[in-house]
């Protein structure tokens, strides 16, 4: 700490949890060698190329006392120019556009220029924490996702152009025709394959206030991209919004939800919506073979041991079970709720979903 201090006191950014590590780093090497001391800290007390000599000086003088501590004048830092990238490409600028931004050439080696990428940083912003022109920018940038689908086999057969796995009798016949009825060529088919159904069901309960618009946006992308999609919100009941989220208009659609849902931003059963959902269209053949997502922080007013109970049902007949929690990527989150904790034992995988980089993300697991 007090070789911390300084190098704080001589102008180099040391906060105190750089110094945290500075210490981790030294109890890894110990100090019996200078050698490892001295990397240690310049791994993590030295950001800048600009402070090498003076955490070297400064390093002798603390540790070798091979030097005076002396004031040190530390050199000021480079301007930085910070402009913002709005090509589509995000590409690397050229040198006419740079020249063009700032209106003059300075000499080479005194500005550094730094870009970064709306969309980039947008991509992974928490959507609690965005502003409404982000908000509708982020709009815009998820309208571009497309939701796919795993496929499954069905009893139907194809025919196939290639040897398939059966002889197809009939196309082999109707060949035999046109060559006076001498089979010539043989047909053959092969196990159809049509796309898994995909189930939605997003809790718009208080505690998902922040994040519930965005979610049910992504639902009304996931209805109106690809086929064999059903759309419900949980909350101190089931709704089926599927035809509401149909409407190709997102504001139109999301207004529509939002009248046919009499609980949006009040309390949470979790265990009695998925109870109403196995008994009225999971079991009975909705959710059977099907990719189940329950998108929702967990957060239960209701009984455990049902959520329990009706998570073991629907994981019987599911293909699979993703539970997307947007809580998820908070600092020292742990699944302790007890909600999230009766349901992740019967749940494949457990998703974030605080951002449209990890909505991309489910979007591909999905597509598994």
């Amino acid at each position: 700490m007090a070789f911390a201090r300084l190098l704080r006191g001589a102008g180099l950014a040391v906060p105190p949890d750089v110094t945290v590590a500075y210490a981790e780093a030294l109890a890894a090497v110990g100090l019996g060698r200078p050698e490892g001391v001295y990397w240690a800290g310049r791994a993590t007390l030295v950001r800048r190329p600009e402070d090498i000599d003076v955490y070297d000086q400064l390093f002798d003088a603390f540790w070798l006392d091979r030097l005076e501590v002396r004031p040190v004048v530390v050199a000021p830092p480079l301007p930085v120019e910070v402009a913002t990238d709005q090509h589509e490409d995000d590409g690397p600028p050229s040198a006419e556009e740079d020249d063009e931004e700032s209106g003059e050439t300075p000499p080479a080696g005194q500005v550094l220029r730094l870009r970064y990428s709306r969309q980039e940083v947008l991509a992974v912003k928490d959507f609690a924490e965005c502003t409404p022109d982000e908000l509708a920018e982020l709009h815009r940038l998820m309208s571009r996702l497309r939701l796919g689908g795993s496929l499954r086999r069905t009893r139907r057969r194809r025919p196939s152009g290639r040897r398939g796995r059966w002889p197809d009798l009939r196309r082999t016949v109707r060949l035999a025709v046109r060559s006076d009825g001498t089979p010539l060529r043989r047909a053959w088919s092969d196990t159809a394959t049509r796309p898994r159904r995909l189930v939605l069901l997003c809790d718009v309960s208080g505690s998902m206030e922040p994040y519930a618009r965005q979610l049910v946006r992504f639902l009304h992308l996931a209805v109106t991209g690809r086929q064999r999609v059903e759309a419900f919100t949980l909350g101190t009941r089931l709704t089926r919004v599927t035809r509401e989220l149909s409407l190709h208009d997102p504001d139109l659609a999301l207004a529509r939800v939002a009248g046919a849902v009499p609980d949006w931003s009040g309390g949470t059963r979790l265990g009695d919506g998925l109870a109403e959902f196995n008994e009225r269209w999971g079991v009975r053949g909705l959710a059977r073979g099907a990719v189940v997502v329950i998108l929702s922080d967990g957060w239960d007013r209701g009984d455990p041991g049902r959520l329990a109970e009706e998570m073991r049902r629907l994981s019987l007949v599911a293909h699979r079970v993703l539970w997307v929690n947007p809580l998820k990527a908070t600092p020292g989150f742990e699944p302790l709720v007890r909600g999230l904790a009766a349901a992740l034992p019967y749940t494949d995988e457990l998703l974030e979903g605080h951002s449209l980089r990890s909505l991309a993300d489910l979007a591909e697991v999905v597509a598994r």
